[in-house]
């Protein structure tokens, strides 16, 4: 029997407007979006919005932009299916519907004098710039931070811009790689799995909290090397942005043992849920 929907406003989607749009790669965009009413999305890191598109549907987009960013937020979406590649096609100025900010984000409170290692594969870093954004923008909050990132090849880069400021900063460590690199490719940085970067990084398992995003096939092996580090369960943490549908625990769909990732998640300390078929 399905469940009873108490809240009928959430799932009346909020009348919004494509403020701007850039391409990031042949795959992925970059759209600012602005809730027509006026008001402020006031997320938290690591949640994730449902987005309308008239006579198309809707789909779960995690906010790419921090709070601490004025004016519209952003979202990373890649064409993969009927709402994404009709969102490919629009234009600025189009009109949307927005339902959220929904789920568990990351607890910037609790993070706070920490050391932190983000590590994000592919899309993954989509959910992560917003918690690494809001860092750098609180920097005198937190401690030692170091940022891996990796993709199948150069070409698949998301925020270029930003990733080469993040490795001039002083707020953090920032390294790159590639799982491959064809002949005409131009990069010249290091070139292996994510999980390569790994043994490399300095840290104190002792204050040191990771931050995971990427595809589900990265977090085995990069749960194998956090463990050579001697970095404890409790000390992770995971974003799992899978299966998601209606964004409200209702539907089902992306149910893991006791757990709905929308409402229970996105965000999951390590600890709670390695247990869980199928979370990892």
């Amino acid at each position: 029997m399905n469940k009873v929907i108490r809240d009928k406003t959430v799932l009346e989607p909020e009348k919004a407007t494509i403020v701007s749009i850039k391409e990031l790669t042949d795959k992925e965009k970059l759209f600012e979006v602005e809730l027509d009413n006026g008001k402020s999305l006031d997320q938290t890191p690591g949640q994730f919005v449902e987005l309308y598109m008239p006579g198309y549907g809707e789909a779960p987009f995690s906010i790419s932009s921090s709070p601490t960013k004025d004016g519209p937020f952003e979202l990373c979406i890649r064409k993969v299916g009927r709402v994404t590649n009709a969102l490919h096609r629009a234009k600025e100025g189009d009109k949307i519907g927005i339902r959220g900010p929904f789920g568990n984000g990351f607890d910037v409170e609790f993070l706070k004098g920490k050391d932190l290692l983000f590590i994000s594969g592919g899309l993954g870093l989509a959910p992560l710039r917003s918690l690494i954004n809001y860092v750098k923008d609180n920097s005198e909050d937190y401690g030692k931070t170091n940022i891996l990132y990796g993709c199948k090849e150069p070409s698949e880069r998301l925020f270029i811009d930003e990733l080469n400021e993040w490795k001039k900063q002083d707020f953090c460590d920032a390294q790159e790689t590639v799982d491959s690199c064809p002949a005409d490719a131009e990069w010249d940085g290091n070139v292996g799995v994510i999980t390569t970067l790994i043994p490399e990084v300095d840290f104190d398992p002792e204050t040191t909290y990771a931050v995971v995003c990427g595809p589900p096939v990265i977090y085995k092996f990069v749960m194998q090397e956090l463990d050579k580090k001697n970095l404890s369960d409790d000390h992770r943490f995971l974003s799992l942005e899978r299966r998601m549908k209606c964004g409200v625990g209702e539907c089902g769909h992306c149910q893991i043992g006791e757990y709905y990732v929308c409402r229970d998640g996105p965000v999951f300390n390590y600890a709670e849920i390695k247990d869980e078929e199928e979370a990892i």
